[in-house]
C-alpha cells in the first residue's frame, strides 16, 4: 500500500483529502507546517507528498528544494496563487503536478495515481516507450504512430522521449532544455517552441489542434496521458 503525506495547514483540507485517499486505498500521513513535513518525509519514506505552497515557517517552495536535494519523492503543489510563476518555480524546483485551490478531492486522487504510474515508469528501464499508438524505440531512435513511421531529428526525439517518459507531467521549457542539452540556457528557453512546433507539424493530426503534445499556457508542454 502506498504511503502519502498530505502538507497542510488547513485541518478541512487534510481531513477531506485524507477520507478520499484512504478511500483509495492510500495510507497517509500528514503535516501541518514545512520543518514537521521534513521530518515525516524523514522518518516514514512516503511514495508521495501532497505539499501546500502557502505554509506557515518553511514554505512550500523551501520544503520542495529540501525534498529534492534528499530524493526524488514524487510532489504535487497545491496552491491558492492564481499566478503562474508559483507554479512554474515549483516545477523548475522538481515538483511533479499542481492543483490549484479549490480542487475537486476526486481529481486529485486521479492526479495522485497518475503520478505515481508515471514516476515507476520512468524509473523502470525499457528500449521502447509506449503511451498509446505512440511509440518510441530508443536504440534505433524509430517513432511509430498507428503503426506509421516517422522521421524525427535527434532533438526532437530526445523531447518527445523526454515527455512521453511521464504522459501528463508538465515541463517547464527549461526542464525539456536541460533534457536535451544537459544545461537550460534563459536566453534559449524559446527554442523549445520551435521544436515542438515542427514536432507537432510532423506527429500531430492537426497541429491547430493537438492531439498529443500539449500547451499548458504560461508553464511549458505536457504529453498527453491516454491513461487518464
Amino acid at each position: 500500500m502506498k504511503t502519502i503525506l498530505v502538507v497542510d495547514d488547513e485541518p478541512q483540507i487534510v481531513q477531506v483529502v485524507r477520507d478520499y485517499l484512504e478511500h483509495g486505498g492510500f495510507t497517509v500521513v500528514t503535516a501541518a507546517e514545512g520543518s514537521t513535513a521534513l521530518r515525516v518525509a524523514a522518518t516514514q519514506h512516503p511514495d508521495l507528498v501532497i505539499l501546500d505552497l502557502a505554509l506557515p515557517g518553511i514554505d512550500g517552495l523551501d520544503v520542495t528544494r529540501s525534498l529534492r536535494r534528499n530524493g526524488t519523492v514524487p510532489i504535487i503543489m497545491l496552491t491558492a496563487r492564481t499566478d503562474e510563476s508559483d507554479k512554474l518555480v515549483g516545477l523548475e524546483l522538481g515538483a511533479d503536478d499542481y492543483l490549484t485551490k479549490p480542487f475537486s478531492p476526486k481529481e486529485l486522487v486521479a492526479r495522485v495515481r497518475s503520478v505515481l504510474r508515471r514516476s515507476e515508469a520512468a524509473r523502470a528501464p525499457a528500449d521502447v516507450v509506449r503511451v498509446g499508438e505512440v511509440e518510441l524505440n530508443l536504440p534505433s531512435m524509430e517513432l511509430r504512430i498507428g503503426g506509421r513511421s516517422i522521421e524525427l531529428t535527434p532533438t526532437e526525439f530526445q523531447l518527445l522521449v523526454t515527455m512521453a517518459r511521464q504522459p501528463g507531467r508538465v515541463f517547464s521549457r527549461a526542464q525539456l532544455l536541460h533534457a536535451v542539452h544537459g544545461v537550460a540556457f534563459d536566453s534559449y528557453e524559446r527554442a523549445i517552441d520551435a521544436h515542438v512546433k515542427n514536432l507537432r507539424r510532423k506527429i500531430e493530426p492537426d497541429p491547430h489542434s493537438p492531439r498529443y503534445l500539449l500547451t499548458v499556457f504560461g508553464v511549458g508542454y505536457r504529453f498527453a496521458d491516454a491513461r487518464r
